[in-house]
């Protein structure tokens, strides 16, 4: 079984920077997918940033070039370093993990693992 446990969302203002972190439980990163999703009230959830066991990474459109995606094997931790934020950055952040993902899309149904979220909030 893997548990997910995301930290470090919170309040910032447009223009600034927040790093968000998933404690993984349960096994080794070595050959698992990863990713992160958000959503807002309201909307669908929309798939950000994931990584696969080769370390290749793909990211939405709308975060490209401002959202990296760093995953730790060792302290069995994943990342999303967020900067130049935006109010439309504002939603839950949840992590994911997979074991059978595809390179070079964020899809939920890769993942088989979810975390519980964590609030994210973008002031202009």
């Amino acid at each position: 079984q893997v548990q997910l446990v995301e930290s470090g969302g919170g309040s910032v203002q447009a223009g600034g920077s927040l790093r968000l972190s998933c404690a993984v439980s349960g096994k080794s990163l070595r050959n698992a997918c990863m990713g992160w999703f958000r959503q807002a009230p309201g909307k669908e959830r929309e798939g950000v940033a994931s990584i696969v066991n080769d370390d290749r990474t793909t990211y939405a459109a709308s975060v490209k070039g401002r959202f990296t995606i760093p995953k730790d094997n060792a302290k069995k931790t994943l990342y999303l370093q967020m900067n130049s934020l935006k109010p439309e950055d504002t939603a839950m952040y949840i992590c994911a993990a997979g074991f059978y993902c595809v390179a070079g899309r964020i899809s939920p149904v890769d993942f088989a693992y979810w975390g519980q979220g964590t609030q994210v909030a973008v002031s202009s």
